[in-house]
This record gives structure tokens, C-alpha cells and sequence, in this order.
């Protein structure tokens, strides 16, 4: 669906360029929500508005639904870029216009007849649930709402492809939840293609499929959420996750155990959340042990949990326990 081919991006003049982007290789297939996440500085909201040329690369290429963008003229390019819809940080709106004008804007721009526009309008508007503040402006809303209504704008060309370029970081967390699942409706109802961009794990973790990690210009990790968040490989993804667990201290990295004891951090995922498999392998193999820290959670509407154990025992039959724990198919980490 999007295919962005040794993307690079610099700013400035010869001997004083700054590269935002660098060569960058992405893949981003229809219908699914994909995930960028990265600090402040590290090329993110480049990347996203290169992928509607918003921002023109310095090289490399932009293929969207298997058209070349960076190869058309602009009257073609225009064309184009009414099947990618963007949502903003700060919303972006007219505030001089009302909630309805606002989301008829880029339908009057292409001269769409009244009787559509009325008709478009009030679909949208009860899409994102706002039929009762058509006539409001936008100082008179709350920020969700105006996060709203630029969904609601966004989506009134009927795009393939929407982009939304930190579209909760300005919002509260209850209403980022809100938004999250208007997204996530939005997706499944009629199979868009969303490009997310972030700061938040939270935000990657409650709906994307996959995720890219953008570092200096290029992506450092990328793969589906469950493996990148629950097997990090970079040390920047490792520290997402850090700050969004708030942990206080690991007591996988930072308690030592006796020759008899065996600190190990084992991960659930799906249904095996809620099976009683440590139990009963323990039962089995007759150690002893004691949880230090653990969490139930899901990335999208996938369950997971990690457990910090300690277990206690002759080495023989820690390690046995072990062994059968990775039989029954949990990723069990043991504390060096």
C-alpha cells in the first residue's frame, strides 16, 4: 500500500545540511494500522509528511497504492493526495468556520454538488459523534472534539490512506482513548490504511498492528507490536517501554539471588495469560518460588503478561523447570 524507496530528507544549503531523513526503507501494507514512534528530533513527523509530499524528499521515492507520488506532476500529484487524508496535532482548523463548514471544506474545494455535501456531512458527523455541535465553532469545543471534527474532515474525501501526525499528544489521557477507538472503529469499518505517528508506547500498544522505531533518521526496529514491544531489540525501544511501565526498579536486573535461587521474567501471550501452566509445571518439578513483580495487560486486543519470579531449588530442578515452561510455549528470560 505505501512504499517509501531509500527515503532521505535534508534541510539547509550545501555545507550546512541537516538530514532528517537518511536513506530510509519502509513498507506499510492496506488496511493495517502502522505505528511510527520516536523521541522529539528523530525524523518522525518528516517521514509522515513525505508520505503525501507535504513535505518534497531530497531523494528516494514515495509509492502510495502502487503510484509513484515523487514522479507525477503537481495537477496529478493533487489528485492523488485526495486519497490520503491528515490529522493534526493541533487540529488545524478554521476557526472562523463552523463544525460543519469545517468538515465541507475539502468537498467544496472540489466543487461537490450541495445536496452531497449535506448528505456527506451529517454521515461524518455521526460517524465521530458529533451531530448535536454542527453549528458550534471550533473555540466552543473541547480538544477531543476538535480531534474529531479533523477526522471527520480527513475522512470526507473518502481517502485510502489516513496519516495522523500526533494526533493525541495534545489530548488528555481519557480523551486519547476516545480518539484511539474512534480510530480503531474507523479501520475496521472500512478497511483505511492508518499511518500513526507518536512519542507514546501507550498510544502504539492500544491499536497499531506493527510498528516502526525511527532513531536519527532511520528505523532502528520494526515488526509486529506483540514482538517488538515484548522482545526489544534497540536500546531507544527498550527505553519506550521503560518510561511507559514507570517501574521504579526491575528486580530482574537489580536483585541478586543465592547458588539456589534463579531470578527468571517469563511473558504470556493470548490465552496462555490466563492458563495456570507456572503452577502446574512447579507442581511437577517441586521448586519453590515467589513473585516479585508482575502485569496483565493487551497490546490492541491481544492479552499478555509478564511475571518477575524467583525460583528456589536444587539447580537441577530449577533449570527443569524452566525447560518445561519454554515446552509450553512462554519466552522465559533467566537472570544472568
Amino acid at each position: 500500500m505505501i512504499e517509501l524507496k531509500q527515503l532521505t530528507k535534508q534541510y539547509g544549503k550545501p555545507g550546512r545540511l541537516t538530514t532528517a531523513l537518511s536513506g530510509l526503507d519502509l513498507s506499510i501494507q492496506k488496511g493495517e494500522i502502522f505505528g511510527v514512534i520516536g523521541h522529539s528530533g528523530a525524523g518522525k513527523s518528516t517521514l509522515i509528511r513525505c508520505m503525501n509530499l507535504l513535505e518534497r524528499p531530497t531523494s528516494g521515492e514515495v509509492w502510495v497504492n502502487g503510484i509513484n507520488l515523487t514522479a507525477l506532476g503537481k495537477k496529478q500529484l493533487q489528485n492523488e493526495r485526495r486519497k490520503i487524508g491528515m490529522i493534526f496535532q493541533h487540529f488545524n482548523l478554521l476557526s472562523s468556520a463552523t463544525v460543519f463548514d469545517n468538515i465541507a471544506f475539502p468537498l467544496r474545494l472540489c466543487n461537490t454538488p450541495k445536496s452531497k455535501v449535506e448528505q456527506k456531512v451529517g454521515e461524518l458527523l455521526a460517524l465521530v459523534g458529533l451531530e448535536e455541535h454542527r453549528h458550534k465553532y471550533p473555540a466552543q469545543l473541547s480538544g477531543g472534539q476538535k480531534q474529531r471534527v479533523g477526522i471527520a474532515r480527513a475522512l470526507a474525501s473518502d481517502p485510502e490512506v489516513l496519516l495522523c501526525d500526533e494526533a493525541t499528544s495534545a489530548l488528555d489521557p481519557q480523551t486519547t482513548d476516545s480518539i484511539l477507538k474512534l480510530l480503531l472503529d474507523i479501520n475496521r469499518r472500512f478497511n483505511l490504511t492508518i499511518v500513526l505517528i507518536t512519542h507514546e508506547m501507550h498510544v502504539i500498544q492500544s491499536i497499531c498492528d506493527r510498528v516502526a522505531v525511527i532513531h536519527q533518521g532511520g528505523i532502528v526496529e520494526e515488526g509486529p507490536v506483540t514482538e517488538v514491544f515484548l522482545k526489544p531489540r534497540h536500546e531507544v525501544t527498550r527505553d519506550f517501554i521503560r518510561n511507559d511501565q514507570l517501574s521504579d526498579g526491575d528486580p530482574f536486573t537489580t536483585l541478586s539471588g543465592q547458588p539456589n535461587e534463579r531470578t527468571v521474567k517469563i511473558t504470556f501471550l493470548g490465552a496462555k495469560t490466563y492458563e495456570s501452566t507456572l503452577s502446574d509445571v512447579v507442581r511437577e518439578t517441586g521448586v519453590t518460588f515467589a513473585i516479585l513483580q508482575g502485569t496483565i495487560s493487551k497490546i490492541k486486543e491481544t492479552p499478555y503478561g509478564q511475571l518477575i519470579v524467583r525460583f528456589e531449588g536444587s539447580p537441577e530442578s530449577v533449570n527443569q523447570t524452566v525447560v518445561q515452561l519454554q515446552k509450553q510455549g512462554l519466552d522465559v528470560e533467566v537472570s544472568s
